[in-house]
């Protein structure tokens, strides 16, 4: 697959970029949710990995501006990457149109988790 991942820290954008690289796919990544959505204009991605706190444009209105656009890009899976505990933020991060959330600290155990489990329910739509 070819994954987008958007994280502001250079150091979790070098771990998601080894993570995802174990697993087999290409991956690209943005800074920031505004970069993110010139980058899905640009070129053609299978699934993001965003991060919710970042500057210029944070994960939650990325992933609005993504759902609301009137392309496929309105369907791609987006993934929640937060350091926040999941059980109190997910309800309202499936409510602004993220797909599934992965807690941090990074594991490759976990994000291949989600990203399975995600290009799965994505597939047989």
């Amino acid at each position: 697959m070819n994954i987008l991942f958007v994280d502001d820290i250079i150091i979790n954008r070098v771990i998601l970029s080894e993570l995802v690289s174990k697993l087999g796919h290409n991956y690209s990544h943005a800074q920031n949710g505004k970069e993110a959505i010139e980058m899905l204009q640009t070129h053609t991605f299978d699934l993001v990995l965003m991060d919710i706190e970042m500057p210029v444009m944070n994960g939650i209105e990325a992933v609005q501006k993504i759902r609301l656009s009137n392309s496929q890009l309105s369907e791609i899976p987006v993934i929640a990457l937060t350091a926040h505990n999941a059980d109190d933020f997910f309800d309202e991060y499936g409510d602004v149109g993220f797909n599934e959330l992965v807690t941090k600290p990074y594991l490759l155990d976990k994000i291949e988790r989600v990203i399975l489990k995600v290009t799965n329910k994505w597939k047989h739509k």
